[in-house]
């Protein structure tokens, strides 16, 4: 067999030697590796680069640099010393000296946004200077370099999908809606009516879908009055809308105005509409191509 070959051919005390060496060599570069996030990849893997530490020195250590950050870690250390830095908090990279002229000559310094200046130095005759250089400015500033952000490389698995955590309709069905005063509207169902509103809305049962386009062009960035909650017991609403485009010239919209009418008729409880303007008053006031509402 092939184990009793090298058995026969090398000394057992070699063998054993050199199998202690590579398992130790490899424990070692497992202790160094970054761990990564699901979709986070490794640009480039530099040894013996020293990070010049304000507080401990010089530490070497093995530097990576991923997509998504830069990762010192010295083993030297107990426990291991480890610096790690998310790119999108580096402000400036730049090549620097550094003042020892011996081994170490060749120096990267880099700005952080949260007050910190690391410095990292190399050898003189370290091959891949350069491509740690170019991967950290290229990816710490991926927009400027025509690269995506990582958050969209980000693999990580969810439990629960995102999307459908909120459910409209179960949120509706516990409000007690639809009911005979306010319907289900899909109007919205691609967005066109209003990309900032929800593909389902919720309003007055005798609206027309004709009579809302007409409103939504009447509103502000088309966000026509929609209800967002009911009273379980009183059917007193709350509902959201943005500001009418009345203008300079006081313009008038028949199908908003009767829309607002069509809102106060849904709870008979109540022939007062109240409306609060959640803008500041300086902004209402000045900005005219709404129209601000001195109600209370």
């Amino acid at each position: 067999t092939i184990s009793s070959q090298i058995s026969g051919s090398v000394p057992s005390e070699s063998v054993s030697r050199d199998y202690k060496a590579l398992r130790d060599g490899n424990k070692l570069a497992q202790m160094e590796e970054a761990p990564l996030f699901p979709g986070e990849s490794i640009k480039v893997i530099a040894k013996d680069v020293m990070y010049i530490c304000p507080f401990m020195g010089a530490v070497s250590g093995t530097l990576t640099v991923t997509d998504f950050r830069m990762f010192i870690k010295s083993v030297e250390r107990d426990p291991p010393f480890v610096v790690d830095v998310p790119l999108g908090v580096i402000s400036r990279v730049e090549k620097i000296g550094v003042q020892s002229h011996g081994d170490n000559s060749y120096g990267i310094e880099i700005v952080c946004k949260d007050m910190r200046n690391l410095r990292l130095a190399y050898k003189q005759e370290e091959q891949n200077r350069l491509e740690i250089f170019e991967n950290l400015v290229t990816c710490a500033f991926p927009v400027s370099n025509g690269l995506p952000l990582f958050a969209f490389s980000y693999k990580e698995k969810f439990a629960v999908n995102g999307w459908k955590v909120y459910d409209p309709m179960a949120e509706y069905k516990r409000q007690g809606l639809p009911n005979e005063s306010w319907k289900i509207s899909k109007i919205n169902s691609t967005y066109e009516l209003c990309d900032t509103y929800p593909a389902v809305l919720v309003v007055p049962t005798s609206v027309k879908d004709d009579d809302l386009s007409k409103v939504a062009a009447f509103r502000a960035k088309g966000r026509v009055p929609v209800l967002s909650w009911i009273h379980p017991e009183s059917q007193a609403t709350i509902t959201r809308c943005s500001q009418p485009s009345v203008g300079p010239n006081d313009k008038r919209c028949k199908e908003d105005e009767k829309y607002l009418q069509t809102i106060m008729d849904a709870n008979a409880q109540s022939h007062k509409l109240i409306i609060f303007d959640a803008r500041q008053n300086s902004v209402a006031d000045t900005n005219k191509v709404g129209l601000y509402h001195n109600w209370h």
